[in-house]
Protein backbone atom coordinates (compact mmCIF):
# COMPACT_ATOMS: atom_id res chain seq x y z
CA UNK A 1 0.00 0.00 0.00
CA UNK A 2 1.65 3.19 -0.88
CA UNK A 3 1.48 6.00 1.89
CA UNK A 4 0.73 9.76 0.91
CA UNK A 5 3.19 12.29 1.44
CA UNK A 6 2.69 14.03 4.29
CA UNK A 7 2.62 17.90 3.78
CA UNK A 8 3.68 20.43 6.64
CA UNK A 9 2.48 23.30 4.64
CA UNK A 10 -0.63 23.47 2.70
CA UNK A 11 0.79 26.06 0.24
CA UNK A 12 3.11 23.94 -0.73
CA UNK A 13 0.68 21.33 -0.93
CA UNK A 14 -0.98 22.95 -3.54
CA UNK A 15 1.71 24.41 -6.06
CA UNK A 16 2.89 20.45 -5.69
CA UNK A 17 -1.09 19.56 -6.68
CA UNK A 18 -0.60 22.33 -9.30
CA UNK A 19 2.16 20.73 -10.85
CA UNK A 20 0.85 17.22 -10.72
CA UNK A 21 -3.11 17.95 -11.58
CA UNK A 22 -2.99 20.83 -14.16
CA UNK A 23 0.20 20.94 -15.65
CA UNK A 24 1.31 16.99 -15.84
CA UNK A 25 -2.18 15.77 -15.68
CA UNK A 26 -0.97 12.76 -13.80
CA UNK A 27 -4.55 13.40 -11.19
CA UNK A 28 -8.02 14.46 -11.54
CA UNK A 29 -8.43 17.71 -12.64
CA UNK A 30 -11.02 19.53 -9.36
CA UNK A 31 -13.51 22.01 -10.78
CA UNK A 32 -15.23 24.38 -8.27
CA UNK A 33 -18.18 25.05 -10.21
CA UNK A 34 -18.78 20.88 -10.33
CA UNK A 35 -17.48 20.15 -6.83
CA UNK A 36 -19.91 22.93 -5.55
CA UNK A 37 -22.73 21.47 -7.38
CA UNK A 38 -21.91 18.01 -6.82
CA UNK A 39 -21.29 18.50 -2.95
CA UNK A 40 -24.46 21.15 -2.46
CA UNK A 41 -22.89 24.42 -1.80
CA UNK A 42 -22.88 27.78 -2.71
CA UNK A 43 -19.96 30.18 -3.13
CA UNK A 44 -19.00 33.47 -3.88
CA UNK A 45 -17.76 33.80 -7.49
CA UNK A 46 -16.27 36.87 -7.49
CA UNK A 47 -14.38 36.25 -3.97
CA UNK A 48 -10.76 37.20 -3.81
CA UNK A 49 -10.91 35.04 -0.43
CA UNK A 50 -10.85 30.86 -0.20
CA UNK A 51 -13.68 28.98 -0.72
CA UNK A 52 -13.94 26.40 2.27
CA UNK A 53 -14.89 23.58 0.75
CA UNK A 54 -12.17 23.96 -2.16
CA UNK A 55 -9.50 24.48 0.41
CA UNK A 56 -10.75 21.29 2.50
CA UNK A 57 -10.94 19.16 -0.73
CA UNK A 58 -7.49 19.70 -1.47
CA UNK A 59 -5.76 20.03 2.28
CA UNK A 60 -7.81 15.99 2.66
CA UNK A 61 -6.16 15.26 -0.91
CA UNK A 62 -3.83 12.52 -0.51
CA UNK A 63 -0.71 12.72 -3.06
CA UNK A 64 0.69 8.96 -3.39
CA UNK A 65 5.03 9.04 -2.71
CA UNK A 66 5.22 7.15 -6.00
CA UNK A 67 4.29 11.01 -7.74
CA UNK A 68 6.65 12.48 -5.38
CA UNK A 69 9.36 11.74 -8.54
CA UNK A 70 7.42 13.50 -11.03
CA UNK A 71 8.29 16.96 -9.50
CA UNK A 72 11.33 18.58 -11.39
CA UNK A 73 10.17 22.34 -11.28
CA UNK A 74 7.44 24.15 -9.10
CA UNK A 75 5.88 27.47 -10.61
CA UNK A 76 3.91 29.71 -8.17
CA UNK A 77 1.99 32.41 -9.77
CA UNK A 78 -1.01 34.02 -9.31
CA UNK A 79 -2.50 33.04 -12.66
CA UNK A 80 -2.15 29.09 -12.14
CA UNK A 81 -5.54 27.24 -12.05
CA UNK A 82 -5.03 25.50 -8.69
CA UNK A 83 -5.94 29.14 -7.38
CA UNK A 84 -8.70 30.06 -9.45
CA UNK A 85 -10.07 27.24 -8.43
CA UNK A 86 -9.74 27.74 -3.95
CA UNK A 87 -10.31 31.89 -4.67
CA UNK A 88 -12.01 32.70 -7.92
CA UNK A 89 -11.11 36.19 -7.83
CA UNK A 90 -7.68 35.82 -6.33
CA UNK A 91 -5.29 38.31 -7.50
CA UNK A 92 -2.19 37.04 -6.02
CA UNK A 93 -1.67 40.74 -4.47
CA UNK A 94 -1.76 38.83 -0.59
CA UNK A 95 -0.41 36.06 1.11
CA UNK A 96 -2.87 33.78 1.05
CA UNK A 97 -0.82 31.09 -1.17
CA UNK A 98 2.29 31.72 0.60
CA UNK A 99 4.71 29.45 1.93
CA UNK A 100 5.92 29.39 5.27
CA UNK A 101 7.57 25.93 5.69
CA UNK A 102 9.84 24.50 3.53
CA UNK A 103 10.02 21.08 5.06
CA UNK A 104 8.28 19.17 2.44
CA UNK A 105 11.27 20.07 0.01
CA UNK A 106 13.34 16.52 1.43
CA UNK A 107 9.89 14.50 -0.28
CA UNK A 108 11.07 16.27 -4.14
CA UNK A 109 14.58 14.53 -4.55
CA UNK A 110 14.19 15.48 -8.22
CA UNK A 111 12.83 18.72 -7.35
CA UNK A 112 15.53 21.40 -9.62
CA UNK A 113 14.17 24.71 -9.48
CA UNK A 114 11.23 26.63 -7.98
CA UNK A 115 9.87 29.71 -8.34
CA UNK A 116 8.36 31.34 -5.60
CA UNK A 117 5.25 34.02 -4.61
CA UNK A 118 7.50 36.96 -3.41
CA UNK A 119 7.61 37.12 0.34
CA UNK A 120 10.69 40.03 1.44
CA UNK A 121 11.65 36.96 3.56
CA UNK A 122 15.11 36.29 1.68
CA UNK A 123 15.42 33.14 4.18
CA UNK A 124 12.72 31.60 1.79
CA UNK A 125 15.02 31.65 -0.69
CA UNK A 126 18.05 30.51 1.49
CA UNK A 127 15.98 27.32 2.63
CA UNK A 128 14.88 26.20 -0.90
CA UNK A 129 18.43 26.84 -2.23
CA UNK A 130 20.21 25.02 0.39
CA UNK A 131 18.68 22.06 -1.29
CA UNK A 132 20.30 22.58 -4.23
CA UNK A 133 17.07 23.92 -6.33
CA UNK A 134 17.05 26.77 -8.39
CA UNK A 135 15.12 29.37 -6.59
CA UNK A 136 13.35 32.92 -7.75
CA UNK A 137 11.07 35.16 -6.81
CA UNK A 138 8.01 35.37 -9.29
Amino acid sequence: MNQPIPFADTNFKLAVVQELMYNQELLPKFDLREYAAEQGFTYDDWSFEAVPEALAYFEALEIPFELAEKITEIVMDGGNEIYREIAPRWDGEDALFDVDEFADLQHFPNLKSMTLFYTGDEGALEAVRARGIEADWA
